[in-house]
């Protein structure tokens, strides 16, 4: 049986995008879709009563916000399996729970309620630094959110914490056709490029060329599965998060992987995935990596 993509609705704006995006997907990798509104409304206005029309507003609301957001991904894509589920939890818990039978959990970049301001929802953050299975953030320009790019983007980080993510940017690229670009970003220590007594440029193209061979390892099974994938590989000195963000308003999707430390109840999130998450301007997705 195949795992659904989860989807978080709450009937914000950032929630109606993350449904459109994510019934996209599932249409793409043929899965079902759940969506799931979560809330602990059952603490504060009594159980659900079996019958009758007193029931209260929030599950009144609830369910009109699930029937409209699951109404709204079959208009945009009738063949793909719909179901919904209301949950009496904190979303960020109910969430994190369902992930633990998901294919990806997918989630808005703000939630109802929550400030103008801010650039990451809470329960967006809390999800993508906690769950055991990979997260996708909707956020994004127009251009990034309708996928006209027709370009992924994988920010590759070290064998163990990238090996997942590159499977998933692989799948992903080959599902959509389209290219996949991989980034590793390196960065020669500072007291290297001040020594006057060193060859001039040699510690930088030492760095530069253990980045490419680091390329090289990470990709050659993923090239070797999947030999139709247009793969552009790329090393650039500086900061990765600087380059990824940037480099975000030319993708459709922007890959990241993060460790998962078992027994670790906090957040684990590194900055990379930190800075994405609040500044990319395509959706985001977080693989975790056990």
């Amino acid at each position: 049986m195949e795992l659904p993509l989860v989807v978080g609705v709450d009937g914000s704006d950032g929630s109606l995008a993350a449904v459109d995006w994510a019934v996209d997907e599932a249409a793409r990798h043929r899965l079902p879709l759940r969506l799931v509104y979560a809330s602990q409304w059952e603490h504060y206005e009594g159980a659900v009563p079996s019958a009758g029309l007193n029931r209260p507003s929030e599950q009144v609301l609830a369910e009109h916000i699930v029937a409209s957001a699951a109404e709204r991904a079959q208009r945009r894509h009738p063949d793909v399996k719909v179901s919904t589920d209301i949950l009496a939890a904190e979303a960020a818990d109910a969430l994190l729970r369902e992930g633990d039978h998901a294919a990806a959990l997918v989630t808005g970049s703000r939630g109802r309620g929550e400030l103008k301001g801010l650039l990451l929802g809470s329960v967006g953050l809390a999800v993508a630094a906690r769950a055991h299975c990979p997260v996708i953030v909707v956020r994004g320009d127009t251009a990034g959110l309708a996928g006209t790019h027709e370009r992924i983007l994988l920010g590759a980080g070290d064998p163990d914490t990238s090996g997942d993510a590159v499977r998933f940017a692989f799948r992903e690229a080959e599902a959509r056709a389209c290219v996949l670009d991989v980034v590793r970003a390196w960065r020669a220590p500072a007291q290297e490029g001040a020594d006057p007594a060193a060859p001039a440029a040699t510690p930088a193209r030492s760095h530069e060329e253990q980045a490419g061979a680091l390329l090289d390892t990470l990709l050659h099974d993923a090239m070797s599965d999947h030999p139709a994938i247009r793969v552009r590989r790329t090393t650039v000195e500086g900061p990765a998060h600087h380059a990824l963000v940037h480099r975000s308003a030319a993708a459709d999707l922007v890959i990241v992987g993060t460790r998962r430390r078992h027994g670790h109840v906090g957040m684990q999130l590194g900055r990379v995935s930190h800075a994405l998450l609040h500044h990319a301007q395509c959706p985001v997705a977080v693989v975790p990596q056990e």
